[in-house]
């Protein structure tokens, strides 16, 4: 596939793949978008007509088009497996959105298909590819701020009802679509990105996931969860839909010798803060909001299609997003049963 421009079908026209995957293929001249599917026919046909590629109201016919190599899948939450599936056990390799699955199942599903195909599988977790991030795992991997000791991360906006193409009757706020809320749209991107930073897993969790406020659906808008890692490092990470208004998307990272901000201030979107009185500023662009349009680069289709032009592992592959789901499903639990629970891996 050296020479060859990979033909791509985008199953589900929605925000994400409008705003995200759809553009940021485009912008390869070594990639050509073939179709787009969508259950709306109108939607698929809006972004078919914008792309020169052919519209279908079924994702089994774009499968089924001649050139697709690859897939992006970015239907609602429950489709996912099934649709992965259908695409691998097809040829196809896939690039799913997050949470990859609606449980541990489905992924595991997803993973044994991805091997048996011998292609691609890689989750949309693209809070780990921004600049910002991979500096500062780099500073906590180098030792800057000591041994990590704790930690705090919060992914919170008004709610998808002001971006998504559905608004308020969509199918985020369905739990037979979406599987879970606040926690699904935000919460598996923050314990993606902690175990990512710290470079090791959480293993025991406790959690509040709670329906507070929205007047529509069944699902959480709001969830605070405590996380331990493998080495005894404890944190929290929160999720919610109703932080009105704007956006919190920040992580903090405390360790024995200081501590480093990571997303907390509009120009230095890493800065560390060390006991000796040292302080460092670091200007590596600021992360990606839904209140920015979706417009800059996310990084996630650029390492898709990397990892099939060179025939490497992607950099967030299928047991990557399955080990951030399980965190997920355990806090889930947790909040169920009122008790801490292990994660399972």
């Amino acid at each position: 596939m050296a020479n060859k421009k990979i033909g791509v079908a985008i199953i589900g026209s929605g925000s994400i793949a409008t705003h995200r995957h759809a553009p940021e293929y485009a912008a390869r001249p070594d990639v050509r978008i073939l179709a787009f599917a969508d259950r709306v026919p109108e939607r698929a046909e809006t972004l078919a007509r914008k792309y020169d590629a052919k519209a279908f109201s079924h994702y089994e016919e774009a499968l089924a088009l001649k050139g697709v190599d690859a897939v992006s899948v970015c239907t609602p939450n429950a489709l996912h497996a099934p649709i992965t599936i259908a695409a691998l056990e097809a040829g196809k390799h896939v690039l799913c959105e997050k949470p990859m699955a609606t449980s541990d199942q489905e992924a595991k599903a997803m993973i044994a298909a991805a091997q048996k195909a011998g292609k691609v599988l890689m989750i949309g977790h693209n809070q780990r590819l921004a600049p910002l991030h991979v500096k500062a795992k780099q500073l906590i991997a180098d030792g800057v701020i000591g041994k990590v000791l704790s930690f705090r991360t919060s992914f919170s906006h008004p709610g998808p009802e002001s971006w998504s193409i559905e608004g308020a009757t969509g199918w985020f706020f369905d739990k037979k679509q979406a599987f879970v809320g606040s926690m699904g749209d935000l919460g598996v991107h923050k314990a993606d990105l902690i175990r990512f930073l710290l470079g090791e897993e959480i293993v025991e969790v406790a959690a509040f996931v709670e329906h507070l406020d929205k007047p529509m659906g069944d699902v959480d808008d709001n969830a605070v969860c405590i996380l331990k890692t493998a080495s005894g490092a404890i944190g929290t990470l929160t999720a919610s839909w109703t932080h009105y208004p704007g956006e919190d998307n920040a992580t903090y990272i405390y360790g024995s010798k200081g501590h480093i901000r990571i997303g907390a201030d509009p120009r230095f979107s890493v800065m560390c803060f060390l006991k000796n009185g040292e302080k460092q500023y670091y200007e590596v662009g600021a992360l990606q909001t839904n209140e920015a349009g979706g417009q800059s680069a996310s990084g996630v289709i650029d390492a898709f299609v990397e990892s099939i032009r060179t025939n490497t592992p992607p950099p967030i592959s299928g047991e990557e997003g399955r080990r951030s789901l399980a965190v997920i499903i355990a806090c889930l639990k947790a909040a169920e049963t009122r008790r801490y629970q292990k994660v399972a891996l």
